[in-house]
């Protein structure tokens, strides 16, 4: 057994999955944050959430100062072996580096972290490696902007440089949803987390093709793809994941070519050490880099990994951290009872079209009673805000095929069947059904 330190934590899918994994593993962990209370660590009587109360210890400390941060591991570790330190949140990617780097565990270069996690920094590195790149710049101000865009031409895509889960991401047709955009991503202060932003836009050449993202991980500079997710987007002009399918139904040629391509990327980031989660579209002239994320994928995309092959990012996660050889493939664990080697697995997100209160939900019954259905979750009494990133998520649906890749369509046809039933006497069909 192994004890490691978790720096904060997502509170859905990942946040929610790693500490059960963690412990089926055989090891504790320290949680240190800045607010156990985000965790449920309030006194108020509810459930604690899963990182909170799975943890051996909790640590509170500034996780917003790296340095800081990085002296309460020290003083943590002078009185209890660490083996590894690790997270589920983005936005502490940077820290865990700093950790690891301060204390001599495995961990990525904290100078590399904090350049994939910037979007306009990854743009930079593929130009440097000669790389392919959709056009591109980044605007501070209005007229930058403004500027910018003549010399690109619209559609455009507007997006903060430092923000996740599709937030602020808009489609741009002219100067004045231009103007909108930019005033959205210029005005956010901070992160859910409350750590400062940027607040610069990246304006990028909209590109055409099927959009899929690129699981691996890599050790000692050496990239080893775990598949291909494909991957279903809605909202326009905003751009929301409304679910996924393992392994994407690519011909092989085309799964070659962009895995080969996501190689390629990590190496111009700089990625020695890490699992990754790159988001690529593919357009009639070859792939192009949507965005890196030096994480594993979210989004319920590690359950569809694990029932197809066996392999789970999460535990692949903690052998990263505690510096052991991530094995991938069938052999690598136990398949799930579920599970579907050589069929897909999909997951289909439930969300309303429009905000408001959801007091109820017809059709749930077919749910429970289909033999392609792994898991559902759609709890009700829930609020439903505005459908414009993957915040808007009520529930979700996953399925398995285990005679082949019709699981998305599975998802996507029993997410359309249910009725939404509003607050104000109204019924909706799931978005993007």
């Amino acid at each position: 057994m192994a004890t490691l330190l978790m720096v904060e934590s997502w509170l859905q899918s990942t946040g929610e999955r790693l500490p059960a994994v963690l412990g089926q593993a055989g090891h504790d962990y320290v949680l240190m944050t800045r607010d156990p209370s985000l965790y449920g660590g309030d006194g108020s009587g509810g459930t604690p959430h899963p990182a909170l109360r799975h943890a051996d210890e909790v640590v509170v400390v500034e996780t917003n100062d790296a340095d800081a941060t990085a002296a309460q591991a020290q003083a943590v570790a002078a009185r209890r072996p660490l083996a590894g330190v690790l997270t589920t949140c983005d936005y502490y990617l940077p820290t865990v580096a700093t950790v690891a780097a301060r204390l001599g565990l495995p961990g990525a270069s904290p100078a590399v972290m904090q350049r994939a996690i910037r979007k306009h920094q990854v743009r930079t590195a593929l130009d440097a490696a000669g790389l392919p790149n959709p056009r591109y710049a980044v605007a501070a101000t209005w007229p930058e902007a403004l500027a910018a865009a003549g010399r690109l031409g619209y559609p455009l895509v507007a997006k903060p440089v430092d923000l996740n889960a599709g937030t602020s991401v808009r489609r741009v047709d002219d100067d004045a949803h231009l103007k909108d955009a930019f005033r959205e991503i210029t005005a956010i202060e901070r992160n859910t987390r409350g750590q400062p932003l940027e607040r610069v836009v990246l304006l990028e050449e909209m590109l055409e093709g099927a959009e899929v993202s690129v699981e691996a991980v890599t050790v000692d500079g050496r990239t080893t793809v775990v598949g291909i997710t494909d991957k279903s987007v809605v909202g326009p002009p905003a751009f929301v994941e409304s679910g996924h399918m393992f392994p994407a139904a690519l011909p092989p040629g085309d799964a070659a070519v962009v895995e080969a391509f996501v190689v390629d990327a990590l190496a111009a980031v700089g990625l020695t050490h890490g699992s990754s989660h790159s988001e690529v579209i593919i357009t009639a002239d070859g792939p192009r880099l949507v965005e890196i994320n030096p994480r594993q994928g979210g989004g319920y995309i590690f359950d569809l990994v694990h029932l197809v092959t066996g392999t789970h990012p999460l535990r692949l996660l903690i052998d990263l951290a505690l510096g052991e050889a991530p094995q991938v493939g069938t052999a690598a664990a136990p398949l799930p009872s579920a599970a579907v080697p050589g069929g897909s697995a999909a997951v289909a997100f439930v969300m309303s079209p429009r905000a408001g209160e959801v007091v109820a939900v017809d059709g749930t019954e077919a749910l429970a009673d289909d033999p392609r259905v792994h898991r559902w979750t759609l709890p009700v009494p829930a609020v439903a805000g505005p459908p414009v990133d993957n915040e808007a998520y009520l529930g979700h649906v996953v399925t398995v095929d285990a005679a082949g890749s019709g699981a998305r369509a599975a998802a996507e046809s029993l997410v359309g069947s249910l009725r939404l039933h509003l607050a104000d006497g109204t019924s909706v069909t799931p978005l993007g059904a």
